[in-house]
């Protein structure tokens, strides 16, 4: 990985002119201090995450509420391993699998991962137009032409540590869901028994629709971002120290991976509780049973719950919109400039790393051009789908023989109890991808 400017320099760039005003008020509350974890988990819940647990409460009700406690500490431990590879070697997940695997397997899975990327884009960017003409009547592909817009302005022409104090106040979005459900009438005691035990009949629907939820919320490109983030945050941090160096600092600083892995995934699958269980409680009731976007499930909300049910999941909807994608842009810039060695990091200048940057573009600019063409954006979701379940078996895979390769983690190898849930998450994200597959 090609360091691109002194941390310390880094660390110690000047504040806007604006210094002692809002935005320095901004950058130093506790939420613009917090680690990768919390943008990992929120991007976990993007427009496509949102359309799929909106259909999982929309046609099976509150049967699907189990599946994200089930989710939780399986996407937290995977998480987890990555967030300390990245920490603890100074380098992204691409570029530890490149020292440690031969190259053919590196570049399958960086292929494989930006044609997903970018079709999980593309689904991204429609839904996030269908709800902005639903909120304003502009025409959608003009306000996906304008979300695209900023998306890419920001993340190509602002320095990530400031970029990404946006990022985390965006992640307020999600309590939208939250609050949708105090506009309908929920059946608590209901809603506590089919969490812990659901009532379902497992055919083909239900299996599809249980592969689906795991499928988008355990996906490869969140493995690669939250390695990366730990590595710009150290990029950022005094020194350019690896975590081995010390071993207070070591001790502190896997405390705060780790409690900010969990806490931010717990809130990614809070919030994706919350959609299924708004619409499980809206839509399912009303016999609204057949959603294939978000923004149907907003729209849907309108009749059913109200106007400020509506504008709150449409609020929230496009809040994850901002973040997901550049995370998904982000994720493949990552693994591909790691895995020819160019110079990459989002706090460097587009103009001295035209290819890192240039990946970014090219993923969102593809996503956008979907728009245009024969392919259904939803289709593409699909195929998205088919691809990160493919590719989330391997690379999980790979991701638990990397944390115990001393040769690579040192004496920081991950504990035996994360690396059997990374094990468990493993293979049951193979059987959910044997199962999708499987011919119908």
């Amino acid at each position: 990985m090609t360091n691109h400017g002194d941390p310390q320099d880094i660390a110690n760039r000047p504040a806007p002119a604006t210094t002692g005003s809002l935005w320095q008020k901004i950058r130093n509350h506790p939420l613009a201090r917090v680690g990768p974890g919390l943008i990992t988990g929120v991007a976990d819940d993007d427009p496509s995450g949102i359309g799929t647990y909106s259909q999982a409460g929309a046609q099976f009700g509150l049967n699907m509420l189990w599946t994200m406690p089930l989710c939780y500490p399986l996407m937290s431990a995977v998480q987890l391993m990555c967030a300390q590879i990245g920490r603890v070697t100074g380098k992204g997940l691409a570029a530890n699998i490149k020292a440690a695997f031969p190259r053919p397997v590196l570049l399958g899975v960086i292929a494989l991962l930006l044609i997903a990327n970018t079709l999980n884009i593309a689904a991204d960017v429609a839904a996030m137009g269908e709800v902005g003409e639903l909120v304003t009547g502009i025409d959608r592909h003009a306000m996906t032409l304008l979300f695209v817009g900023v998306t890419l302005g920001l993340q190509i022409g602002v320095a990530y540590h400031r970029y990404v104090v946006y990022l985390k106040w965006l992640t307020i979005s999600l309590l939208a869901y939250a609050a949708v459900l105090f506009t309908v009438h929920v059946p608590w005691g209901q809603v506590a028994l089919r969490t812990l035990w659901p009532r379902f009949s497992l055919d083909s629907a239900s299996a599809a629709m249980i592969v689906a939820v795991f499928g988008t919320t355990i996906s490869p490109y969140l493995f690669f971002w939250q390695a990366s983030e730990e590595v710009e945050d150290m990029r950022r941090a005094k020194g350019h120290a690896l975590i081995g160096a010390d071993p207070v600092v070591a001790r502190k600083e896997l405390r705060r991976m780790s409690w900010d892995t969990w806490s931010g995934m717990g809130y990614s699958n809070l919030s994706a509780w919350f959609v299924i269980l708004a619409t499980a409680v809206t839509l399912h009731v009303a016999g609204i049973t057949d959603i294939n976007t978000a923004a149907q499930a907003a729209s849907a909300l309108r009749p059913l719950a109200g106007n400020f049910a509506f504008a709150l999941f449409a609020v929230g909807l496009l809040g994850v919109g901002l973040i997901g994608v550049p995370v998904l842009a982000g994720s493949g810039a990552y693994a591909a400039a790691e895995a020819m060695n160019w110079r990459e990091g989002l706090e460097g200048d587009a103009r001295k790393e035209p290819r890192f940057y240039g990946v970014i573009a090219v993923s969102v600019l593809l996503g956008l051009g979907i728009q245009y063409s024969p392919i259904s954006p939803m289709k593409a979701l699909f195929w998205s789908a088919v691809i990160n379940g493919v590719v989330a078996v391997p690379l999980l895979a790979v991701i638990c023989l990397l944390v115990v390769k001393k040769a690579i983690m040192g004496e920081y190898t991950a504990s035996r109890w994360l690396v059997g849930m990374g094990w468990v998450t493993t293979a049951m994200m193979g059987a959910a991808a044997a199962c999708m597959l499987l011919p119908a």
